[in-house]
């Protein structure tokens, strides 16, 4: 298991190497530099924000720089906020999208279970078919379709919620169902259809000729087993709801790393557009081998194939 963590390490960091190289001579091929878009800048000027973030040099060497300090953890001085490094934009942003992120993945890993449980358990009764209707419009909305409609009806309408900014424990309600709408959906459907197949497996049917109480076969035998593909897809759901956050964030007016993405980009932001990629990379890529590792233990099977295998 040892040797397999740090074989993912290892693809962990090659693939932050092709991404930020990738990000890197993406950003270089876009035509003319980030300071043309200001207005009423002399040329000698502009010169002179070239040079100060190298960026009168080859691109080669640009390169290398980038990277030499891409190595030390050193993300680059963002080129329209002054005195401003990505770091700490990092640092004030993540904080809001962090606590978002957590509280969806939690909300959504909770109620898809419970609504999955209850309809494999009402397989083809009335609450096995309203949590399919369920699944379906969560799969099928958009989250920014179904922040909108939050804000509109719990904010706009009724006034239960603000509809803009963090400013208490209740505000988060809403941006929270939001991110968690599609993945709970998701899971749920994951849930029903791996608790179906299990129930019918041999080895239940085996614990309940022994007397085993239904309880002790759901919670030791069916759930267990019924769980995995819901902790594959954990990896994906996060990359959904970080992601997705982006949008969410605008909406609901949160200060948090959407709105420095969005503006990094309409400003043309170089070097906060990669810190931000990057870090976003990073953020994915632990969460994905968070997940291959909570298989392991879910699954000890899984761990010693690993481990004979040297994998």
């Amino acid at each position: 298991m040892v040797r397999y963590i740090i074989q993912k390490i290892m693809y962990m960091l090659l693939s932050i190497f092709v991404l930020a190289s990738a990000t890197f001579f993406l950003m270089k091929a876009i035509p003319g530099n980030p300071f043309q878009s200001e207005k009423n800048i002399p040329a000698a000027i502009q010169q002179k924000l070239l040079e100060k973030y190298g960026f009168d040099k080859p691109i080669w060497e640009q390169y290398l720089n980038y990277m030499n300090n891409l190595l030390h953890l050193d993300l680059g001085t963002s080129m329209k906020q002054q005195y401003t490094t990505v770091e700490s934009v990092i640092v004030n942003g993540f904080g809001y999208s962090m606590q978002l992120g957590l509280w969806a993945i939690l909300l959504s890993i909770a109620a898809g279970l419970l609504l999955g449980l209850i309809a494999a358990l009402n397989h083809r009764k009335f609450l096995d078919g309203f949590t399919i209707f369920i699944a379906v419009l969560g799969v099928s909305i958009p989250n920014f379709v179904v922040a909108a409609g939050l804000q509109y009806i719990f904010g706009v309408e009724l006034q239960w919620f603000n509809v803009t900014g963090l400013n208490g424990p209740m505000d988060y309600v809403l941006p929270v169902i939001a991110l968690s709408f599609l993945p709970t959906a998701f899971i749920a459907r994951l849930t029903r259809s791996s608790m179906l197949e299990v129930l019918s497996a041999d080895y239940i049917k085996t614990a309940k000729s022994k007397g085993l109480s239904g309880k002790v076969i759901l919670v030791r035998h069916a759930l267990r087993n019924a769980i995995l593909p819901v902790v594959t897809y954990v990896g994906p759901m996060t990359a959904n709801i970080i992601t997705g956050s982006v949008i969410v964030e605008q909406i609901f007016g949160i200060g948090g790393l959407g709105k420095d993405f969005v503006n990094s980009i309409t400003n043309r932001d170089y070097t906060l557009i990669m810190g931000l990629t990057i870090f976003y990379a990073v953020i994915l890529m632990l969460a994905r081998l968070i997940t291959d590792i909570a298989y392991g233990f879910v699954d000890p099977r899984i761990k010693l194939a690993r481990g004979k295998g040297g994998s």
